[in-house]
């Protein structure tokens, strides 16, 4: 039995028992990275570079770069190092600041992927009124609205969950520390605090979820209106990206966080957290650039213009 005040680093699950796999599981993972760092760049780089691109959908799609920047950067590192070097440790400190910036980023992206679906609802539903709901300024609040609520969230969610006395060890059933994994060494895991903290935040993720649903039920029945068929083409191919990357996201957390525990274990849990902790942010750019033909010709026209200049 030990508590929190002499616990001073935690014991991470390892993503593989052989020297072997463990270092394939460093090659795939910075792969994975390397990928998630180039598409994720060129994004940026080709949206704040391209005029015609300051609008307020691919504004967004900026915000939601950077959170898919910062969510993989936050868990992947230290994943890999412990890869690299058999090691399985992380510090007090460093578990608090990666359950804090995990829990911002991931929240950040679901805040996000809801107000693209408004701004995709509102374009194709509202199509007269889209100047006036979702000016710039407009965007901008809301934007800043979806940051500043997972900073509070990470806050409390981080301020709360590290207060717990600590007695039931120090192994996380996790490559990454997170909040349901210190629950688990927790002396009160029923502590009424952090339980109504995580109530509230599923509730506001159902929120989000369930505005997604009912507004897509909008779009697509408004879509099935258009008569061309160009234009019926054109719809889909602006929304088909955002609801691609919402049900990865979603479906996979879903799963993980919701299973049942009889359907428990480490590998599929392990399989799980990478599936939505780690893959969107490196699929999210490919699946944008595939159906989006100005940033396509924006990405395409950077490129060639640092080609030109190295």
């Amino acid at each position: 039995m030990s508590n929190s005040s002499s616990i001073r680093h935690f014991l991470l699950l390892a993503l593989a028992d052989t020297r072997q796999l463990q270092l394939l599981h460093f090659c795939l993972l910075l792969a994975i990275s390397l990928a998630a760092l180039l598409g994720n760049g060129l994004i940026i780089s080709a949206v704040a570079c391209s005029h015609h691109l300051h609008t307020p959908m691919f504004f967004l799609l900026l915000n939601l770069t950077l959170s898919d920047l910062g969510s993989i950067c936050t868990t992947v590192p230290k994943a890999m190092h412990n890869s690299l070097w058999d090691t399985s440790t992380i510090s007090y400190t460093g578990c608090a600041t990666q359950l804090f910036f995990f829990s911002f980023f991931i929240v950040a992206e679901l805040s996000l992927l809801t107000i693209m679906c408004y701004d995709r609802y509102v374009s194709i539903c509202k199509p007269l009124h889209y100047r006036t709901l979702l000016g710039s300024r407009a965007c901008a609040h809301m934007a800043a609205a979806a940051w500043a609520s997972a900073f509070l969230n990470a806050l409390l969610h981080t301020a709360n969950t590290f207060s717990l006395p600590l007695c039931n060890g120090n192994a996380l059933g996790q490559f990454f520390c997170e909040v349901p994994q210190i629950l688990k060494l927790s002396c009160s895991y029923s502590n009424l605090k952090e339980l109504w903290f995580i109530a509230v935040s599923a509730c506001l993720s159902f929120g989000c979820f369930v505005f997604i649903v009912f507004s897509y039920v909008q779009i697509f029945r408004a879509v099935l209106r258009i008569p061309s068929e160009q234009g019926r083409h054109k719809a889909f191919s602006t929304c088909l990206p955002h609801l691609a990357v919402i049900s990865l996201f979603v479906s996979t957390a879903i799963i993980a966080y919701l299973k049942p525990p009889s359907m428990s274990s480490p590998s599929l849990d392990l399989a799980l957290s990478v599936l939505y902790s780690v893959v969107p942010p490196a699929l999210n750019p490919l699946i944008y650039s595939l159906r989006n033909k100005e940033l396509n010709a924006a990405v395409r026209r950077l490129m060639i213009e640092w080609y030109q200049k190295h």
